[in-house]
């Protein structure tokens, strides 16, 4: 009885990490105003955020007032790898309209203003 229960509990494990979405995991940003970052994407409701989990300058691992606060938010999957949500900038406190695709192990990852008319791009790689 204890083998079937470890191999169903086992099963389950492998079952969940396999429907992973591609968009979970850890990704680098590109450096922006000298510093990146390693965000942390995983499910929040029914779509998708990122959490900044570690810094980095010139110097190497640092500690950011913006460590823990989330950069990616409510990205929903919009089908063909392409997602929408939003996104912050730390540099300047501002919210936008965010716009992901994802190709591979890469997420071009858009902040928009005026609707999506005019964005800046980064993008990002995932590290795990």
């Amino acid at each position: 009885m204890k083998r079937f229960f470890f191999t169903l509990v086992a099963s389950l494990g492998l079952a969940t990490m396999a429907s992973a979405d591609p968009i979970e995991g850890i990704w680098q940003t590109e450096v922006d105003d000298g510093a990146y970052a390693h965000v942390t994407i995983a499910p929040c409701g029914s779509n998708y955020c990122g959490t900044i989990s570690k810094t980095f300058n010139a110097t190497g691992e640092y500690q950011s007032p913006n460590l823990g606060k989330q950069i990616v938010r409510n990205m929903a999957l919009q089908g063909g790898g392409g997602y929408e949500g939003q996104v912050w900038r730390p540099s300047n406190d501002k919210i936008y309209l965010g716009k992901v695709a994802l190709t591979g192990d890469q997420m071009a990852l858009r902040g928009c203003i005026v609707g999506g008319l005019i964005c800046a791009r980064q993008t990002w790689v995932k590290i795990r």
